[in-house]
C-alpha cells in the first residue's frame, strides 16, 4: 500500500539511504582503527510526515503485517524485537539527546538485500533520522545523525556495531569509498571510478549465515581488548604495523597472537589501499584484498566454505582480487575484475557452489553511490 492509501495524505518528503558494503578493514571499527566501506547502488526509502500528538506510525513495504503503531513516551530499549525497533530506535536515541521529535507516519521500502551482511538495518535507521532531521530542522550533521543511529542499534536494539555501517549509509559520496578513522570519526573520501578504469566490483551473496557466527563476535572482541592489555595499549590501533613482529613475541596466548596480527596488519592494509586509490591504481589493491581475506580466514577465523569458494573461484578465473567482507561465517565476497571478466568470474562462481552442493549465490554489482539524501 502507499504512504496516501494508509495514511490518507501524502507524504512531506521522501528520502533515501544505501546499504554498504566494506572494501578493506574488518573488525577494526571497534579497535578503534580503520576501514574502508562505500555505499550500495541499493537503498531503503522513506516516505514521512510529521504527527505532533506523540505517535508513531511505521510501515514496511517488504514485510508482512500491518501499521505498527507507537508512543514516544513509551519507547523502551529492548523491547521490541521486530523491525520496526530500528526506525523506532531512532526516534528514541533523538529524543534521548534532547530533540524534540512529536511523532511521525512512516513508510518504508528497501532494494537493501537482508542478511547479506550488507547493512539493510543501518540504512532503515539513516533513512528515518534523515527524514526527521529535515522535518523538525535539528539541524545535526550527517556524521552526527551516524551517531544517534549507532545508539539506535546499540541501545535500543541491542546490537553492539560499530559507527562504520552508519556512517557509512550517511556519508557515502558516489565514485568514492569513504575512509573513516574509527577514534575520531574523521572521514576523507577517496576516489574508486571502476568504471573509468574498466573495472567493476561485484559483491556474492553466498545466502548463508552459520551458526558458528553466535557468539563469535563477542569471543573476538574480548580477544581483541586482552591483546591491548597485555600489550599496554588502550585498542589495538596503538600498534604500529612496524612493531607487530615485537608485540606478537610478548603475546602468550596463540588465540590472542592471531587476532591482534589481523587487526593491526587489516589497519595497515587500510593505509596501503588509500595509498593505491590515491595513486589512482585501483588494480593494484588485487593482491591486498586477498591478503585480508587470508587474514580473515587464517588468524581471525571468520571465513567459511562458501566464503573461501568464492574467492579461491574468482582469483582463479582471472579475478583482480577478492575477500570476504563483514562479520564472516557466512554473508558476501567482494570481488574485484575487469568489467570484461565480470560474465565469465560470475559463471565459474555459479558453477563451482552447484558442484558443492550449495544453494546458488545472488551475485551483482556493487557500484560506489551516494550517502543519504532527500529525494522529493
Amino acid at each position: 500500500m502507499s504512504f496516501q492509501e494508509l495514511y490518507g495524505t501524502a507524504p512531506e518528503g521522501v528520502w533515501a539511504a544505501p546499504g554498504r558494503v566494506n572494501l578493506i578493514g574488518e573488525y577494526t571499527d571497534f579497535n578503534e582503527g580503520f576501514v574502508m566501506p562505500l555505499a550500495l547502488p541499493h537503498t531503503a526509502v522513506a516516505e514521512v510526515s510529521r504527527r505532533t500528538d506523540g505517535i508513531i506510525r511505521l510501515y514496511s513495504a517488504d514485510i508482512e503485517g500491518g501499521i505498527v503503531q507507537l508512543h514516544v513516551d513509551e519507547l523502551e530499549p529492548l523491547t521490541n524485537t521486530s523491525w520496526a525497533a530500528y526506525p523506532a530506535g531512532v526516534v528514541w536515541a533523538l529524543r534521548e539527546a534532547g530533540h524534540a521529535v512529536t511523532g511521525a507516519d512512516i513508510h518504508l521500502t528497501s532494494t537493501v538485500p537482508t542478511g547479506a551482511g550488507l547493512s539493510s538495518s543501518a540504512a532503515l535507521e539513516i533513512v528515518t533520522a534523515l527524514a526527521l532531521n529535515d522535518l523538525y530542522e535539528l539541524g545535526l550533521s550527517a556524521q552526527e545523525l551516524a551517531v544517534i543511529a549507532q545508539r539506535a542499534e546499540n541501545a535500543f536494539v541491542g546490537v553492539p556495531c560499530g559507527i562504520m555501517d552508519q556512517t557509512a549509509s550517511a556519508c557515502c559520496t558516489e565514485g568514492h569509498a569513504l575512509y573513516l578513522d574509527c577514534r575520531d570519526l574523521t572521514t576523507r573520501q577517496v576516489p574508486f571510478d571502476l568504471a573509468a578504469q574498466g573495472l567493476q566490483l561485484l559483491v556474492v551473496d553466498t545466502r548463508v549465515k552459520h551458526a558458528l557466527g553466535d557468539g563469535a563476535y563477542a569471543e573476538r572482541r574480548e580477544g581483541c581488548e586482552e591483546g591491548a592489555r597485555q600489550l599496554g595499549v588502550t585498542h589495538l590501533r596503538d600498534v604500529a604495523f612496524e612493531q607487530l613482529p615485537e608485540a606478537l613475541d610478548r603475546l602468550d596466548d596463540e588465540k590472542v597472537r592471531r587476532y591482534v596480527r589481523h587487526i593491526v596488519s587489516d589497519d595497515h592494509r587500510v593505509e596501503q589501499t588509500i595509498a593505491l586509490l590515491d595513486a589512482g591504481d585501483i588494480r593494484a589493491i588485487g593482491p591486498v584484498l586477498i591478503a585480508g581475506h587470508a587474514s580473515l580466514r587464517d588468524d581471525l577465523r571468520i571465513s567459511c566454505e562458501e566464503l573461501d569458494l568464492v574467492v579461491e573461484t574468482a582469483v582463479a578465473a582471472g579475478a583482480i582480487g577478492a575477500r570476504m567482507t563483514g562479520g564472516g561465517f557466512g554473508g558476501s565476497a567482494i570481488v574485484l575484475l575487469e568489467a570484461t571478466d565480470a560474465e565469465a568470474v560470475t559463471k565459474a562462481v555459479e558453477e563451482a557452489f552447484a558442484a558443492a552442493g550449495f544453494a546458488a549465490p545472488r551475485v551483482f554489482e556493487a557500484t560506489p553511490s551516494a550517502g543519504a539524501h532527500r529525494l522529493a
